[in-house]
């Protein structure tokens, strides 16, 4: 064991540094350089900026807003998302497949495109807001500052709770709920004092999710924030403002972001440990048919949540097809918007396919590889690979965008305004899922396989590509399609970095809405939500569950 834990310089070995190298340029070297941009002043070394921060009410409240909005998101999500998942997996729900299609498709739309789509149903404007006053002379709760932001990210990240307790509820053991009910522990009690202990480690990794996708949005409090300033809209605001422009500033908020996320996956992976067992399952949980007033109730539940949820998507497809004059939706129905929409596109639809499939390949490439390293070649180096791979998952896109247009934005790596530095930074952001997914799958595969091979002669790149990897399919696809929904959906980082010739699909839509072109923004949407769609029903293609958990 000693010696499977040593490292060596043969190929995995030379892979191994090949991957700490690239961590190092594209990671850690952006970081230093965002820190010495922080504590950098014209005097050298300074703390002005963390300084200007703390004291500015203006600055500190942005956190305390985000704090606010991001914890009541994942409260809001928790609550939502655990029930679903637990009435999908112990009862029969009609329409349950199409019900868990609409709750995935739900999750994977950008979620400005939820925000933009509440501001036309409930805005002050909204077609649900103007009903209400005309027929009833009621008048809607206010969509904008803290109240829009939260319905929205409930809708848009409660299936990350559904999808993760879902999977987890799959391997509980029916055995246990049958011996509870057999002690007269049913119902209400037995979630609580059964279920819920056993799935506490998933609904907090589900948790920080939510949290940190909360936390690091940008396009939702742009569009329906207003005076109510968030984190991300600061930082972006400081970096890139038409005014004035404070990189040092800027890169200073960016650290407390940092700071902060990590904080919060460091203390959710603490408190996961104390809680964690390990379960198989070897009699699953069957779903059970309702009857009377408990089943109205359960279905009703369900059907209400996936239709709020959906309704954004729904009706922004069935405002492209109205007629519009910029921001007025006017009686009767057309094509003008997905006219307009294909001579505004120019090049973002391409950019939209190629910058992800691009990054994708790099994706599945480094993933499996990093995955392997990390499971079959454990040792001090490939720990290291391992933890450098995670460190994006906690950083908001906001602050990628600024550590790599700041960091390469002279020679002799000069990559600012390039596809290039658009596609290092989805890699960097979006591999942490499909290295998950593979190293999962990679626990489930006996090493045995793999020594046969080797003993009858195979090279271990043969061995490797030929028998290992075809085995990590399963899991190797599941997380490249959730790295290639959540790639075309990205705004945060696009923001920072496109130009006119690597601007993408989300960046246009999000320019049409600013400009008040609803129509064209609308048309604009309608095809993101599309893609996912088509990214979806790929995913049901090569799975062979035909499910999708996490």
């Amino acid at each position: 064991m000693a010696k499977q834990n040593r490292f060596r310089l043969d190929i995995w070995g030379w892979i191994t540094l090949v991957m700490l190298g690239v961590y190092a340029l594209f990671l850690i070297y952006p970081m230093l350089h965002l820190v010495r941009m922080a504590f950098t002043g014209e005097g050298g070394l300074t703390f002005a900026n963390f300084v200007k921060f703390f004291s500015k009410s203006y600055y500190s409240s942005t956190l305390v807003n985000s704090f606010k909005v991001s914890l009541a998101a994942t409260a809001t999500s928790v609550l939502v998302g655990v029930p679903m998942a637990y009435f999908f997996t112990l009862y029969r729900i009609r329409g349950k497949k199409l019900l868990r299609i609409l709750i995935i498709i739900a999750s994977m739309s950008a979620p400005f495109v939820g925000a933009y789509a509440w501001i036309l149903l409930l805005g002050r404007n909204g077609v649900v807001t103007n009903f209400f006053s005309g027929l009833f002379g009621i008048t809607m709760p206010d969509i904008y500052g803290f109240n829009g932001m939260l319905l929205v990210f409930t809708t848009q990240l409660f299936p990350l709770i559904f999808l993760y307790v879902t999977g987890a509820l799959s391997k509980v053991d029916n055995s246990l709920l049958e011996a509870s009910q057999n002690m007269g522990c049913s119902g209400i009690a037995r979630f609580f004092r059964v279920i819920l202990p056993l799935i506490t480690p998933t609904v907090l990794a589900g948790a920080l999710l939510v949290f940190i996708r909360a936390l690091s949005d940008f396009g939702t409090p742009m569009l329906m924030g207003e005076g109510y300033r968030t984190f991300p809209v600061i930082l972006y605001t400081e970096f890139v403002g038409e005014v004035s422009q404070n990189k040092g500033f800027a890169s200073a908020i960016a650290i407390i972001a940092i700071l902060i996320t990590t904080t919060v996956f460091f203390g959710q992976n603490i408190v996961s440990r104390r809680n964690s067992f390990a379960m198989n399952a070897l009699n699953t949980i069957t779903p059970k048919p309702m009857k009377g007033l408990h089943g109205v109730l359960v279905h009703a539940f369900c059907y209400i949540v996936v239709g709020i949820s959906i309704l954004p998507q729904v009706y922004v497809i069935y405002t492209s097809f109205q007629k519009t004059s910029g921001l007025i939706y006017v009686d009767g129905y057309s094509l003008d918007s997905w006219r307009s929409m294909f001579d505004k596109l120019g090049r973002s639809i391409q950019n939209s396919i190629i910058l992800p499939a691009l990054s994708l390949v790099v994706i599945i490439l480094m993933a499996v590889l990093i995955a392997y390293l990390s499971v079959r070649r454990r040792n001090p180096l490939t720990g290291a690979v391992d933890v450098l791979s995670m460190v994006p998952y906690v950083i908001p896109g906001t602050v990628v965008g600024i550590m790599l247009l700041t960091s390469f934005n002279r020679r002799p790596l000069l990559l600012s305004g390039t596809m290039a530095i658009m596609i290092i930074a989805l890699v960097i952001r979006r591999l942490p899922y499909t290295i998950r997914s593979s190293v999962g799958i990679l626990h489930q595969i006996p090493i045995a396989i793999e020594e046969a091979a080797l003993s009858l002669g195979s090279t271990k790149m043969k061995t490797f590509f030929k028998i290992t990897v075809p085995m990590m399919s399963s899991g190797i696809v599941s997380g490249a399609i959730l790295s290639w929904v959540t790639m075309i959906s990205e705004l945060s980082t696009a923001m920072i970095l496109y130009t006119g010739r690597t601007q993408t699909l989300t960046v246009s839509i999000y320019t049409e809405i600013i400009r008040g072109n609803y129509g064209v923004a609308a048309a604009m949407a309608s095809l993101l939500t599309i893609l996912t769609v088509i990214s979806l029903l790929v995913f049901y293609r090569f799975n062979k569950d035909g499910d999708v958990t996490m």
